[in-house]
């Protein structure tokens, strides 16, 4: 593949990059415009959206008809990264999980008619949204296959039974996507349906109490008994919840890489500034050889997340699935992200412990990496497997036509 980026896209980062060091990271850095979550208070996040909507960074996975910017993934990759410098910058460009994913989904799935209703709100920035498919034991978890939940069909409506958790965002989401099960044929058994927060027939359980800091809305255990979905609410079809799931997932696990790795870089830059002008013994932490290990290794270790990152974007765009590609990206950037994060918390010493940085937050954030959209078991198998089935094909060179 080809490494350089058009000018349109760095002209792009730039902007974004400027968007979060003069506007979002003031933000940041004054703890009174924080909730009670750790993210960002309303009262500060919505004049940051503004604008971002104003200077023509907002939405970048949606569709320029609809108010977004139309990116492909390998320009999501620029934008995302430059994006997650700060904590706060995603939500406040409207590329943060799970509208991300949700906006990315239904833009390619939906019909016009649940664009209209489901996605542009999203897309607008006027309500949130979440994806209901992950359930308690012995449920869906990493295996879909699994999934519990049931929706009956009577005439055009589904019923729908069950208990899903973990749902990230789902205490202040409007519009939800829901994975039920229809069948019990093993590969069109599932289904995928649109329901809205005012329906009846669901509750939220609890808001369940995580490590770190949470999303906006939290991640909650929610039960359906008796919810009535129509038929016109289900994505691309009855038994077609599969493909809605690998559709959404599989680009979701790698926006998720690219947002981690600017949060990676951040925790480089905080390092660093630090061990430039902290002193000990007589010698600057920078000069001494033992930090410069650190750093330079983990230097190394970002830039090999951003390649693999960047294949699997480019795949992606070349209308390829990307399986094994986005499995190495996902497992890599994930173990870098909480790598940088501890190693910028040990060159800091005790402050890198404290509230005075924001490392301690990347560093119970980055915990989650290692599990959300698939462990890295789960990703290792499915390299093994495709590894098994390709033999010394596995590390073959694509070859120009």
């Amino acid at each position: 593949m080809d490494f350089t980026i058009s000018p349109a896209t760095e002209a792009l980062r730039q902007k974004v990059g400027k968007f979060i060091e003069e506007d979002v990271l003031p933000i940041e850095a004054d703890r009174s415009n924080w909730d009670k979550h750790e993210n960002i208070a309303e009262a500060a996040l919505a004049p940051l959206r503004a604008k971002a909507k104003a200077l023509g960074i907002w939405a970048p996975q949606a569709p320029i008809e609809r108010g977004g910017l139309g990116l492909d993934t390998v320009s999501r990759a620029v934008f995302y990264e430059e994006a997650n410098r700060s904590i706060f910058g995603p939500v406040c460009l409207n590329c943060a999980a799970p509208d991300d994913g949700n906006i990315s989904v239904l833009a390619k799935l939906g019909t016009a008619a649940q664009q209209d209703r489901w996605l542009q709100p999203i897309i607008d920035g006027k309500i949130r949204s979440a994806f209901a498919m992950t359930e308690p034991a012995p449920g869906g978890g990493s295996d879909p296959s699994m999934i519990q939940t049931t929706a009956t069909r009577k005439g055009d409506i589904y019923t729908v039974k069950g208990r899903k958790w973990f749902i990230t965002g789902a205490a202040e989401a409007q519009h939800f996507i829901l994975l039920a099960r229809t069948s019990d044929d093993p590969r069109s058994g599932l289904t995928a349906f649109l329901f809205g927060a005012d329906q009846p027939g669901w509750k939220i359980e609890r808001r369940i109490e995580i490590m770190g800091p949470e999303e906006h809305g939290g991640h909650c255990e929610i039960s359906f008994d008796g919810l009535e979905i129509p038929a016109e609410n289900i994505v691309l079809g009855e038994g077609r919840g599969l493909k809605v799931t690998q559709t959404r997932l599989g680009p979701a696990r790698l926006t998720h890489c690219m947002r981690w790795l600017g949060l990676a870089k951040r925790c480089v830059e905080i390092a660093r500034d630090y061990a430039e002008t902290r002193e000990g013994f007589g010698v600057r932490l920078a000069d001494r050889e033992s930090i410069q290990l650190m750093l330079g290794g983990l230097a190394a270790e970002i830039e090999t997340g951003r390649l693999l990152t960047m294949k699997a974007a480019w795949e992606i765009d070349r209308g390829n699935f990307a399986r094994k590609e986005i499995s190495m990206a996902k497992i890599h950037v994930a173990n870098l992200l909480h790598k940088a994060a501890d190693t910028a918390i040990q060159i800091n010493g005790a402050r890198g412990y404290s509230k005075d940085t924001i490392l301690e937050w990347i560093y119970r954030y980055a915990r989650q990496a290692r599990l959300v959209d698939g462990a890295d078991e789960v990703h290792k198998m499915v390299l093994n497997r495709e590894l098994a089935a390709e033999g010394r094909d596995f590390w073959r060179w694509d070859v120009a036509e």
